[in-house]
């Protein structure tokens, strides 16, 4: 039998709050955390909007000196685990130190810092960049922080695979501890990657909605039929893993139990994901088989949702593909509707809304859904929660290169 698995604490800083109880409140009342871009003038850009951290104030949290040495990526994720670390009421000693890790998801890492540092060097010259910036750009840097400022000496590392980074960040952390290799796992996502350099990239391909600039709250309409592209979001969400008999011996309040990840690859297109949505269903039959359970068993699905054409019809296909005709039956939605694109960390954003949502017996609604597309017709959870208790709940998320990772999240029985 393999150890069993739960979720002991919860933390983020995203569009939508600084703390997990106002995230909530936001989601389960359809609050948009969209709005006109303020961290650059954006005003010459196609898309002009984002899912933006507001008011953070890292001096505050991490002192002056501090802040200055850290990538925007590293002071949201640092700042999210401070309080799942919190929420979790965790404390390791020193004989506990190797059994305790860390895992996070970034798919673009400190980009502040790489464009700031090569702005320094064509303006300023050689001798003037940062002996900071290689530190501070490197997606590993925020997990590295984490063991330092906790003093985890367990396994520690990054994963980058866009979109799909916490995901697989969290399936990781998960099979950390399955295997024996762990105790507890600080796990989940950091991104900060609103930026000049991004959002142009991602306008230059298409890929990010620019119809909405003068309403951005409505900007993000997953399943849509006018839909037109995804909005960018910045922030971080935490998950602390644990091994229920550890959880259980320091009496630690349990949010759920980990029950399965899957992931797979498309091996089809970078940035479009295959018609059939074949990959998407690897990944999620891979999460069904690692938890021992059936597709009937799955309550509710936090689907990808991103609001691009291709990925929420991709999407839609391949849960019919996996659930046939109930599919019909399953409720589904897309927090990015509220707090958009979260790139790297938005799985771990959403999971942490799925678990809420999971105490809470409500379903997140997926907003902005007015007009439906013919090719996306399931039940979408459209613009208002759902009061409904689930025991079992799949969360998708999947990334251009085509990555896929899904993991399955249970009550704890």
């Amino acid at each position: 039998m393999k150890r069993r698995v739960v979720i002991t604490g919860l933390g983020t800083v995203n569009p939508l709050g600084h703390d997990v109880a106002t995230t909530w409140e936001a989601a389960k009342n359809g609050r948009s955390g969209i709005a006109r871009i303020a961290l650059f003038d954006a005003t010459e850009y196609k898309t002009q909007i984002a899912g933006e951290v507001k008011e953070f104030d890292p001096v505050a949290l991490f002192g002056r000196k501090e802040a200055r040495r850290m990538d925007r990526v590293a002071q949201l994720g640092l700042a999210a685990a401070n309080e799942a670390i919190a929420d979790a009421q965790l404390v390791i000693s020193e004989d506990e130190q190797e059994r305790v890790g860390a895992i996070l998801g970034s798919g673009l890492g400190g980009m502040w810092a790489i464009a700031e540092g090569l702005e320094t060097l064509i303006s300023k010259g050689p001798g003037r960049v940062s002996p900071f910036l290689v530190p501070m750009g490197l997606p590993d840097t925020v997990p590295g922080m984490i063991s330092i400022h906790y003093h985890l000496r367990g396994p520690n590392m990054s994963i980058a695979t866009a979109c799909a980074s916490s995901n697989n960040a969290i399936g990781e952390a998960f099979r950390q501890i399955v295997r024996g290799d762990a105790d507890v796992m600080v796990t989940g996502g950091a991104e900060a990657g609103v930026l000049p350099l991004t959002v142009a990239g991602f306008n230059a391909m298409g890929a990010l909605s620019t119809s909405h600039n003068d309403c951005p709250e409505t900007a993000s309409r997953p399943f849509d039929r006018d839909r037109d592209g995804f909005v960018p979001g910045e922030g971080a969400a935490i998950l602390i893993l644990e091994t229920l008999d550890h959880a259980l011996a320091r009496g630690a309040k349990i949010y759920g139990e980990m029950l399965g990840y899957g992931t797979s690859a498309d091996a089809y297109h970078i940035s479009a994901p295959p018609d059939d949505g074949s990959g998407a269903v690897h990944s999620m039959r891979r999460a069904l088989q690692d938890a021992g359970l059936q597709p009937g068993q799955i309550e509710y699905v936090n689907a990808h949702g991103t609001s691009t054409p291709l990925n929420d019809k991709a999407e839609t296909i391949a849960l019919k593909a996996l659930f046939g005709e109930a599919a019909y039956n399953i409720p589904i939605s897309s927090s990015k509707s509220m707090h958009g694109h979260l790139m790297g960390a938005g799985s771990a954003l959403e999971a942490v809304i799925a678990i809420k949502g999971m105490e809470a017996n409500i379903i997140p609604p997926t907003i902005n859904y007015q007009t439906p597309d013919p090719d996306c017709d399931l039940d979408y959870v459209p613009n208002q929660a759902r009061a409904a208790a689930f025991n079992n709940f799949m969360s998708n998320g999947f990334g251009f290169g085509g990555h896929n990772a899904t993991i399955i999240v249970g009550k704890y029985r």
